[in-house]
């Protein structure tokens, strides 16, 4: 809600990212950031923010409160922090998804190749006179040629990736 009304009001007051970043003294990728909701501005941004737009922090924030009270600051500071913690958390799941997405692709290959090796190439034995046995002969061969040459680096770089996304701990 935050990134939506943050691009919103820019646009209707006519900046450009680059134009509000100088007036923040931010760089252009931080409001693209906060725009897409890839990260927040802390409390004291969101009041710079608030200033330049002429807008009310909590209008920022999505809500219709007409007064401004003595709290704004520790009341957006809370607000900040759960929304953080929002994408922290969501970050955190991304992570853990992908670590296992690249276990799973470990698992996948080694079986793949305990298949082939406990097979030992079938398709070697084929009748390849006539037309189905050797276009699946071909086929399978084909598969077979190329796994063994693509599924190692693959392999290699599945386990980097693996211990890259692992959490710490």
């Amino acid at each position: 809600m935050l990134n939506e009304n943050i691009k919103a009001i820019r646009k209707s007051k006519g900046l450009s990212q680059e134009e509000l970043a100088v007036k923040l003294n931010v760089v252009r990728q931080t409001i693209s950031k906060w725009e897409t909701g890839l990260s927040v501005p802390d409390a004291d941004l969101l009041v710079s923010i608030s200033e330049v737009f002429e807008t009310p922090v909590s209008t920022l924030l999505g809500e219709t409160v007409a007064e401004t009270k003595a709290d704004d600051l520790r009341v957006i500071s809370e607000k900040l922090e759960v929304i953080n913690l929002q994408l922290a958390r969501g970050k955190a799941m991304r992570q853990n998804i992908i670590h296992w997405l690249f276990i799973s692709l470990c698992v996948v290959i080694v079986a793949a190749f305990a298949v082939l090796t406990v097979w030992n190439s079938p398709y070697l034995g084929w009748d390849y006179s006539q037309p189905e046995t050797a276009v699946a002969g071909a086929a399978f061969h084909a598969f077979e040629w190329l796994f063994v040459r693509t599924a190692p680096p693959v392999l290699i770089v599945s386990i980097v990736c693996a211990c890259f996304t692992r959490k710490n701990v």
